[in-house]
């Protein structure tokens, strides 16, 4: 595996004082990055697989065309961000950003980047409506958007019903309200239907935007949803 290869070629040289005189070029990190990744998540839940991260690179670097960040930590953030998905990790919040920074060690990365991209990862979730963190960066701002970017729109609708069915929850349940009170806990433990879920979060992230690029791409992908939503409840109902 890309992993078991890059362990073996770059710990060994970390303590090689003649390489720790040379420091790889950001393209090469980022190209290695790339090949980690897509190693790692061949198996992934099709929501958040490699094309997930691809996406939100892709949007990552149309977002950091209008905002002053630094455009490799941002995109090395984008990258690992899912790394390891708290949700498919038995919630361990820890593991998506301890398996990002150890993988960006031995490459030689300065540490200060290395921090960056792990508070990142450690921030970039929705976890909840009634959720707020105390970490902001704009290089967060930006993959933040990026991601989210992601979970709205056509593809954002794909993404929640593929999960819901990976779930195997009900797709709507007009007995069972949206919760619109969830803090963070009770936001991870739900197991409503996929129509609840964007009231609880896909139509909340328009609002929560915080880069100007991303307002204005979510503005339209908002409008879809809305759009999809008063579809399905004439269908549901027979209309």
């Amino acid at each position: 595996p890309v992993w078991e290869s890059l362990k073996s070629r770059f710990y060994k040289k970390k303590y090689d004082p003649i390489f720790k005189l040379t420091r790889m070029k950001e393209e090469e990190i980022i190209n290695i990055t790339k090949k980690f990744v897509k190693e790692e998540l061949k198996d992934a839940e099709g929501g958040h697989d490699w094309w997930h991260i691809e996406r939100v690179v892709n949007n990552t670097k149309l977002i950091s065309q209008s905002e002053p960040v630094n455009k490799f930590a941002a995109e090395l953030a984008a990258l690992l961000h899912d790394i390891a998905d708290a949700k498919f990790h038995d919630g361990n919040e820890d593991t998506g950003p301890e398996k990002a920074k150890d993988f960006l060690d031995p490459l030689s990365v300065k540490k200060d980047i290395v921090n960056h991209v792990e508070n990142i990862i450690r921030n970039i979730s929705f976890k909840g409506g009634n959720f707020s963190t105390n970490f902001y960066s704009r290089e967060l701002a930006v993959v933040q958007d990026a991601d989210r970017l992601d979970a709205i729109g056509a593809i954002g609708i794909a993404r929640a019903f593929h999960y819901g069915g990976f779930k195997n929850r009900e797709i709507y349940n007009p007995s069972i309200a949206p919760d619109l009170q969830m803090d963070k806990e009770t936001y991870k433990k739900s197991a409503g239907p996929t129509i609840n879920h964007f009231y609880e979060k896909l139509l909340l992230i328009k609002d929560r935007m915080q880069t100007e690029t991303g307002k204005k791409l979510a503005e339209e992908r908002h409008h879809f949803m809305e759009i999809f939503l008063e579809h399905f409840y004439r269908e549901w109902s027979g209309e």
